[in-house]
């Protein structure tokens, strides 16, 4: 009688919503909570996640079909990304294995309306339930599902008010200049909250070196050898694990460098909502995706002079500039890189006011290019908008001629520049012993501390006293090497100049052309010279002559105009190009032969094109056959016969107006048909009838490449 009122009982609490169907199946309990903080410190709320397996066995679930899923422990609800239990749950779930899911609240299972309703049409579609502490929902029936579409929606708004409230909180101390997270290099944590200087000497002089050589420098690649080649550190304090906050000493590298230099702290000027995130750019499944870094004047909260500066904001503002014109790109000049153009990034074409960029021409091997053969092409409007390249010219002659323009603005302060030199290396100088000096007292205290400790210990407690020793020992060895290191330095580069030194360089400032054009000076050093005096120089090249318009704008804002005569391709683009034709037939009609005309030529100043000096006979013979003026061929050719379509070379080089050294190239890769004959000096016969004369002229006309 009792056992039938107890099978009563039991039958009486149990939900009538839950079939055979659902126990023939598992009963998830699902437990998660949002922060590692919470899972170390909130115990009874996963206790009481993990009580409701106690539920399904109430609901006559065996033990062995209970799965609990607690992977996401310290994931938060937000999004399904990272959560392999969720995923576990909706997985188990879409293969109709199961049959319950428990949960302390819907917001343990979700924040998202996204996940919380792609769960809900899954256990819709399987009917599988949802429990919580409120009551057991059927997602097929009406009155539950809207139940529970309300409650993630509830669940997701709380989370967004939740948000709200500390982003106000942090937005109002933020605009105090109160709100830090981290400090940067080169600064600490007040226990009043503040942020100051970093207490360190050594810091500190590090952190303004870096500022300091980047502007004389002018890039990063600059400053990251300088830094190497000076056995410089970046001074560090992690912000997490074991050793927080203490000072520690790591290789300078390039993103470090680039962070500080663009950074507003080092101005004095508070900013925060620096790096926004862009949701159109963030990656799937890794967090640290999409941010993006606002300049200063577009962050949420700007305060100018709130925090301790190491540099001006004028100086910041530089800095910025300096490193937006080293992106070769756009409107920017781009870095000082190698080669021998020495107006590259400088040079502005006349005609559409785009950067002319730099070509170096191959030599005959086809490997490599030569650096010291430059040629400014401007190619913009040719590869944006597939128009013709606008113009071009040969570098050799216009560097020359901005140098000369250079070179005479720098000689009249030569003294001044010489006194400057002299100043800028013995501070640089000093600057780095001064830092040498630092890390060997730095050293000392390590190796004094080290010591004090081991005659601090009680000498019978040989444990410690022997692992003290050790690290003494070590200490002395450190302070040893470092010492020889900095010796080693003060031989290298002593810190004071000598007068020999003074005498050097007031030498050479006073012969500025020499030092100019000396093996020692790298096209690198040129380009920085020119970049400090020249802001742009605009060319317009006239096609169909040597004449070149030249506008020079200096720093400062003055402007000057040059024409420029540059070397040209053809005989036809030179100014006196009927005048020479004219002295040679006038030559030639006197039965001179062709040396002796090239020789006339040259003692009347003629020139011929493509940067050559003087004219030859073969130049002079070029000339006459393209004038049909040639002289009498030898006999053994006159008594030879042509075949049908066959040419003497001049005859069809001048018939094609194809440079007879085209030709000569053309044969050699085996483009035309041609034998030679035997006798009357090998001279060459070519083949080519009126198809092979238009193929011909059609490969004239094609690109070079």
């Amino acid at each position: 009688m009792i056992c039938t009122d107890d099978r009563t009982a039991h039958a009486s609490t149990m939900p009538s919503k839950i079939g055979a169907q659902h126990r023939d199946r598992l009963a998830v309990v699902y437990v998660r909570q949002s922060t590692p903080q919470q899972v170390l410190e909130h115990r009874e709320s996963a206790a009481l996640q993990y009580a409701l397996r106690r539920r399904a066995l109430d609901w006559e679930w065996p033990s062995e079909r209970v799965l609990v899923i607690d992977e996401d422990q310290g994931h938060t609800a937000t999004t399904v990304e990272g959560r392999m239990g969720f995923q576990r749950l909706l997985a188990e779930v879409s293969l109709d294995h199961v049959g319950l899911v428990l949960g302390i609240e819907m917001s343990r299972l979700a924040r998202s309306c996204k996940d919380w309703h792609q769960l809900l049409e899954l256990c819709a579609v399987f009917g599988t339930l949802l429990a919580d502490h409120d009551g057991l929902y059927d997602p097929r029936e009406y009155n539950d599902r809207l139940l529970l579409g309300l409650k993630g929606t509830l669940s997701e708004a709380e989370l967004h008010i939740l948000r709200q409230r500390m982003h106000q909180g942090r937005l109002s101390k933020a605009r105090r200049g109160e709100l830090f997270s981290h400090a940067s290099i080169g600064y600490i944590r007040h226990p009043n909250g503040e942020l100051v200087l970093d207490p360190d000497e050594q810091v500190r002089g590090v952190v303004r070196l870096i500022f300091e050589q980047f502007e004389a420098l002018g890039t990063i690649n600059a400053l990251l050898r300088f830094l190497v080649e000076h056995h410089v550190s970046i001074p560090i304090r992690p912000h997490f694990g074991p050793q927080r906050g203490q000072l520690q000493w790591r290789r300078p590298n390039r993103q470090t460098l680039r962070c500080m230099l663009h950074h507003p702290l080092y101005a004095g000027a508070y900013t925060w909502g620096r790096r926004p995130v862009d949701p159109r750019c963030k990656i799937p499944g890794r967090s640290g995706t999409g941010r993006k870094v606002a300049p200063p004047e577009q962050c949420q909260v700007f305060l100018r002079d709130r925090c301790p500066a190491y540099i001006t904001w004028e100086g910041y503002e530089a800095n910025q500039r300096q490193l937006a014109d080293n992106q070769a790109r756009g409107q920017h000049r781009g870095a000082v890189r190698e080669g021998s153009a020495l107006l590259k990034g400088l040079l502005v074409c006349g005609r559409c006011g785009c950067r002319m960029a730099v070509q170096y021409e191959r030599p005959a091997a086809g490997v490599g290019v030569n650096l010291n053969r430059p040629r400014y092409v401007c190619a913009r409007q040719a590869s944006e908008y597939g128009q013709p390249f606008c113009q071009s010219l040969t570098g050799g002659v216009l560097d020359r001629f901005v140098a000369q323009k250079v070179l005479t603005v720098l000689e009249p302060a030569a003294l001044e520049l010489s006194l400057s030199a002299a100043d800028d290396i013995q501070h640089q100088r000093a600057t780095v012993d001064r830092h040498w000096q630092q890390g060997l007292e730095r050293a000392r205290y390590e190796a004094d501390r080290a010591r004090r400790q081991y005659h601090a210990v009680e000498p019978e407690n040989r444990l410690v006293a022997r692992e003290l020793e050790r690290q003494w020992e070590q200490k002395l060895l450190e302070q040893r090497q470092r010492e020889d290191e900095y010796d080693r330095f003060r031989h290298e580069q002593p810190t004071v100049l000598s007068e020999d030194d003074h005498t050097l360089i007031r030498a050479l400032s006073e012969d500025i052309p020499k030092l100019w054009h000396a093996p020692e000076t790298s096209s690198a050093d040129r380009q920085t010279i020119v970049r400090h005096l020249l802001q742009r120089v605009v060319v317009t090249v006239s096609p169909d002559n040597p004449h070149t318009d030249l506008d020079i704008h200096w720093a400062g804002g003055c402007t000057s105009h040059h024409a420029l005569l540059r070397p040209v391709a053809r005989y036809d683009q030179l100014d006196n190009h009927a005048q020479l034709v004219g002295r040679i037939l006038e030559l030639h009609r006197q039965k001179r032969t062709s040396a002796q005309i090239a020789a006339q030529l040259n003692r009347e100043g003629f020139r011929p094109p493509k940067r050559r000096e003087t004219f030859n006979r073969g130049m002079v013979r070029a000339l006459l056959s393209r004038q049909a003026r040639t002289g009498r061929r030898a006999r053994a050719v006159e008594n030879h016969t042509l075949a049908a379509d066959e040419w003497w070379f001049t005859d069809l080089a001048r018939h094609l107006d194809l440079p007879q050294p085209t030709l000569y190239k053309w044969m050699r890769c085996g483009w035309v048909n041609a034998r030679q004959l035997p006798v009357a000096g090998g001279r060459w016969i070519l083949w080519a009838d009126a198809e092979e004369v238009d193929r011909l002229r059609k490969l004239r006309s094609c690109p070079h490449r």
